[in-house]
């Protein structure tokens, strides 16, 4: 038995078998022993399940023998435990290092615990426990470990100063596990810090290891080419890059091509970048040049265009080469647009003088020839300025002068011809056409005056093709100026010139205009001779022929052809030409010649036929007019009580004079006084109450009242007799208006109103002030006199004073929203259609002023329906129409509108409505649309500052709509940089900055 109790524990000792426990074999002292031979060999999954028996046998028996082991019993369980990654192990290091009173065994758990962190990636706390653990306890094997992992640590967190002398001691140590490593982090720190000989002596020595095979050529190659020895880093990497599997495989072409590239080598280098920057989603701006220039060199526009595209947000000479070289693509590929822009980009970018200067000319000739006249213009202007020695010069001045014979910029143009010193003779060839249309211009924004200066201007030239047309505009001025003669001569000279049709100039609008002249002279026959050229009665002739039909009709009717006028008229009603009612009214007229029945039958048929026809007042007064003359006054009298009650008020006072006067004839005395006092109650300053003073007289007289005549006199302001020192005053005033002496008139009249503020002659003296102060141009003053001629009603200045304080309103002081009340009150009274269309025309230009766009839709469509009326006022029409329709996203119908009013003018309102129809089509979503609309605008209106720069800016949001994000910036760009309006050069700064950010996203560079 005692032999066999020494045999077991040799046999214990070659394998733990399972048998029935005794004393021998379960030792713990023997077996504490095996499990940490196990542990020094590192074979901790053996220690393992052996220390964790032991740790349960001594919980089970805590005061059992081979106490002094239990320390190391649990020590070298808990780092067995590290070592195997078991989780709880962590909270039961940190327990032990507390609880130990064992400095070595503090320090060593220590050290294990830093590697327990280190392998799983916490470095931090891997480096407290290191700087912890010391290097006094650990064997010379752990000293080394714990410097590679500490330095690996240091690395990972970019502390390379800390990492480098642990690494650097390691490269020391061939035979270590960490030696390959250390070298490689060693190396790569080195080469961080471009300590190039130290980096290449550890690359070289690890670029064979597996490991670092595919990382550590990329590294060598770059060193090379840091060394400046290029051609040894080409060759490297040329040959490394030919075995293939490079883990930098991206970067070690990139460096391949950027040599090639610094070696102007560009069709090497081209293949080599694009590899880099097809597989990349980022790259520098550097590397994009690069890539961008071979395309280039190797003529691939597009794959060019797309990569110097992306640097236009660059502002140095980077950025700006880049837009050279883009412009010049752009222009390879036939794309002047894009061209212009990249070329605009290269303007605004001083690093190369050079190339912003070429730059500078060949965006002022893109903007020539793809239409930007004013962009053009602007353009030559300050490239002469700042380079007046330049090779371009010539080439810039001789494209000013094509540009002005194309352009209809004619402000501009004539300001730039009226700067020269010393004009061309291409310039003085082109002045004519520069001075005819900014004369258009002017006459279609109602600037009269300035217009007619030009045109005189024009006149005064050598004769040329536009003299004819400048005579037609003469006679437009001097027939809207009542200066009938003048209009006679000039459309007479334009008619003997045969000049075709120019705009609105043509021999058919001559004649029409003729033949109003010849109206207006009382020359019928001459006017007939105008008309009857033109005069057109079918339903599907133009509104000017149908109205000369019915004007030879009218100047035959003058002359007394009355059977020629007859058959006409009837033409006219029969074929329901609009002038119908008119027509049937001059039949009334015709047949009253022969019989008043007929005349009376006949505008009571017009009547019934013509319900809303505007002339249903005149028949009225013909028809109470024609039984007057014929004594049938009772028949008169409900004829004239209507037109006494009607909305006419210019009528009234007169229908009310006519109606007292058929009560008189009748013997109805009473009724006659009645309708007299109504008369004074509501028109007492009219002409008819004045006329009829001394009716009123001899009836009151018959009556033997002649207290109440006096009375009746005194209550509205006429008294019987007037006083000797008023009428002496109002004759010196009157005197000196007659004379145009207009000063002392309204001094004169200004003193009678002093002394006499109720006279007899009070209104006409406030009117007569009023007009001379007008004429003077002393436009407040006029107002205030006119203004109190309105106010005290109907009289026979009434309507003169209501036209001319709306025009004062209007054309002088801007008041607008003014100016309305005046136009509706105009409208009301006028007696003549030629007042009634200028309320209308009032009415809707004060409107569109005023932006009251819903409340001007009636008075525009009236004003649609006129007849005569020109092309301004159809202009402004249909541009208040479309701004309503605009305002209420009726965006078809608004569309439709403003290209009516664009159709009709290219002047202010045309620009308006081109810009407005540009936006509508913004608005509506058709953004295809848009950029067509706002060049019409640029290129059509180019006067016209505001809607020119607000059209710039629609260009560039429709582009950054459709995300072309280059072009909606250099249009954006070009308005912020060049725009003469403040407000609209923030807007455009601002959106240019909003679509730089938006583009960022779609960017390849880094």
């Amino acid at each position: 038995m005692i032999a066999l109790r020494y045999i077991l524990p040799l046999l214990l000792s070659a394998s733990l078998v399972q048998a029935q426990p005794n004393h021998n074999s379960t030792d713990p002292e023997r077996t504490f022993k095996i499990a940490k031979q196990y542990f020094i060999q590192q074979q901790y999954g053996l220690a393992y399940p052996i220390l964790s028996e032991l740790v349960v046998q001594a919980q089970a028996n805590p005061s059992g023998a081979y106490m002094y082991q239990q320390d190391d019993v649990r020590y070298y369980w808990i780092v067995t435990r590290l070592k195997l990654q078991i989780p709880a192990a962590e909270a039961e290091a940190l327990q032990y290092i507390q609880w130990v009173n064992n400095d070595p065994r503090q320090q060593l758990m220590h050290f294990h615990l830093a590697s327990f962190y280190f392998t799983q990636t916490k470095y931090a706390e891997a480096l407290k426990y290191y700087e912890l653990a010391g290097l006094d306890n650990l064997s010379n094997e752990e000293i080394a470990d714990a410097k590679f992992e500490r330095g690996y640590a240091y690395f990972v967190q970019q502390r390379f100063r800390e990492a480098s002398p642990l690494f650097q001691e390691l490269t020391q140590l061939p035979e270590h596990r960490y030696y390959i490593p250390a070298n490689y982090y060693y190396g790569f720190i080195a080469y961080y810090n471009r300590q190039f000989p130290e980096a290449m002596k550890s690359f070289r020595l690890v670029e064979s290891d597996p490991a670092y095979s595919a990382i550590v050529p990329y590294y060598i190659a770059e060193i090379l080419y840091f060394s400046k020895q290029k051609e040894e880093a080409k060759r490297y990497g040329e040959s490394v890059l030919s075995r293939g599997g490079l883990y930098y495989d991206k970067e070690m072409n990139l460096l391949l091509g950027q040599i090639y590239y610094e070696q102007r080598q560009f069709s090497r280098a081209l293949p080599l970048l694009d590899y880099f920057v097809s597989r990349s989603s980022k790259v520098s701006r550097e590397v994009l040049y690069a890539w961008s220039y071979c395309q280039y060199d190797a003529s691939q526009w597009n794959k060019a265009i797309e990569g110097f595209k992306q640097l236009s947000n660059e502002k140095d000479s980077l950025g700006q080469n880049s837009m050279y070289l883009l412009g010049d693509a752009y222009l390879r590929v036939g794309q002047k647009a894009n061209a212009r822009n990249a070329f605009q980009f290269c303007a605004f970018n001083s690093s190369n003088p050079t190339q912003q200067e070429v730059s500078r000319f060949t965006y002022a000739k893109l903007s020539y020839e793809l239409g930007y006249p004013d962009i053009a213009l602007t353009e030559f202007r300050s490239f002469l300025q700042a380079y007046p020695q330049s090779k371009y010069v010539a080439e810039a001045r001789e494209l000013q002068v094509a540009l002005l014979a194309g352009s209809n910029n004619f402000a501009e143009a004539l300001n730039l011809y009226q700067s020269t010193a010393k004009p061309s003779a291409n310039l003085q060839r082109l002045y004519p056409k520069i001075l005819y249309g900014r004369a258009v211009e002017l006459f279609n924004d109602q600037q009269a005056s300035s217009a007619d200066t030009l045109f005189t201007r024009l006149m005064q030239l050598p004769p040329s093709s536009y003299t004819p047309y400048a005579q037609f505009w003469k006679g437009e001025l001097a027939y809207r100026a009542v200066d009938y003669d003048a209009a006679i001569r000039f459309l007479s000279a334009y008619q003997q010139s045969n000049a075709p049709a120019l705009g609105e100039a043509t021999p058919v609008t001559a004649r029409y205009n003729l033949g109003y002249a010849y109206l207006k002279k009382e020359n019928y026959k001459q006017a007939a001779t105008q008309f009857e050229p033109i005069a057109r009665s079918q339903a599907s002739a133009t509104a000017l022929e149908q109205d000369a039909y019915i004007r030879w009709a009218d100047a035959l009717f003058m002359q007394k052809d009355f059977a020629r006028a007859g058959s006409m008229y009837q033409t006219a009603i029969n074929q329901a030409l609009p002038s119908s009612d008119y027509a049937l009214f001059q039949q009334a007229m015709i047949a009253g010649v022969r019989s008043a029945t007929q005349k009376i039958s006949l505008l009571q048929q017009m009547q019934r036929q013509y319900p809303n026809s505007k002339l249903l007042t005149d028949a009225q007064i013909e028809i109470a007019a024609t039984y007057m003359a014929d004594e049938k006054f009772i028949d008169a009298i409900p004829v004239l009580l209507d037109l006494s009650k009607g909305k006419e008020l210019s009528v009234r006072p007169q229908a009310l004079q006519k109606l007292a006067l058929c009560y008189t004839n009748i013997g109805r005395t009473k009724d006659a006084l009645a309708t007299y006092d109504l008369l004074y109650q509501q028109f007492a300053q009219s002409a008819e109450a004045a006329e009829s003073q001394e009716a009123i007289r001899n009836l009151f007289v018959q009556e033997g009242r002649p207290e109440a005549y006096e009375a009746m006199m005194q209550q509205y302001g006429r008294p019987i007799a007037a006083s000797e020192a008023e009428q002496l005053l109002y004759e010196v005033a009157e005197r000196k208006f007659a004379a145009k002496d207009w000063t002392g008139a309204q001094q004169a009249f200004g003193n009678y109103l002093n002394r006499f503020p109720n006279g007899s002659r009070a209104v006409a003296a406030e009117f007569f002030r009023g007009e001379a102060l007008y004429l003077l141009k002393q436009f407040p003053a006029a107002l205030t006199a006119y203004q109190a001629v309105h106010q005290k009603g109907v009289s026979v200045y009434y309507e003169r004073a209501t036209l001319y304080a709306a025009r004062i309103l209007y054309f002088e002081q801007k008041q607008y929203a003014s100016a309305i009340p005046y136009y509706v009150a105009l409208r009301a009274a006028a007696s003549t259609q030629e007042t009634q269309l200028e309320a209308l025309r009032g009415l809707v230009r004060c409107y569109h002023q005023a932006r009251q766009f819903d409340q001007a839709n009636d008075a525009a469509a009236t004003l649609l329906q006129q007849k005569g009326i020109s092309t301004d006022d159809r202009t402004i029409a249909f541009l208040v129409l479309g701004k309503s329709q605009q305002q209420n996203r009726d965006y078809t119908n608004a569309i439709a509108s403003f290209k009516q009013a664009a159709a009709q003018n290219k002047a202010a309102w045309g620009a308006e409505a081109r810009y407005e129809l540009a936006a509508s089509q913004l608005a509506a979503g058709n953004v295809s649309a848009v950029e067509k609309a706002a060049l019409a605008v640029i290129r059509e209106t180019g006067s016209y500052d505001l809607w020119v720069t607000k059209a710039y800016i629609l260009i560039g949001d429709a582009l950054l709509q459709q995300k072309d994000y280059f072009n909606a910036k250099a249009t954006y760009q070009s308005v912020a940089e060049r725009a003469a309006i403040a407000e609209l050069r923030e807007e455009a700064r601002q959106k240019l900055e909003a679509a730089i950010e938006a583009e960022k996203s779609t960017l390849k560079i880094n």
